[in-house]
């Protein structure tokens, strides 16, 4: 916390204040959306196997891959907000 509000300080002394503003804002925004869609993946997978559960294998799967393709995703958007922000 301290780290970030040096960065913000460090920021508004040299101008660029809104576009850091800007990212951090993108890279919060990205991390609440994943932690949303990743818990919806986990409540529906365990609906889904107490419905069929001699198919939980198959439905564990396609949930941690799904849950594996939105981290890439948030990987990537925070990336690029620390591209933005630099």
């Amino acid at each position: 916390m301290l780290n970030m509000l040096a960065l913000l300080q460090e920021a508004m002394s040299t101008g660029q204040g809104l576009a850091v503003g800007l990212a951090i804002i993108g890279g919060g925004l990205a991390v609440l959306g994943a932690g949303l869609g990743i818990g919806r993946i986990g409540g529906q997978m365990t609906e889904a196997m107490a419905r069929q559960p001699e198919n939980s294998a198959t439905i564990q799967t396609g949930a941690i891959l799904l849950s594996v393709f939105i981290e890439g995703a948030v990987l990537f958007a925070l990336v690029i907000a620390g591209f933005l922000r630099g």
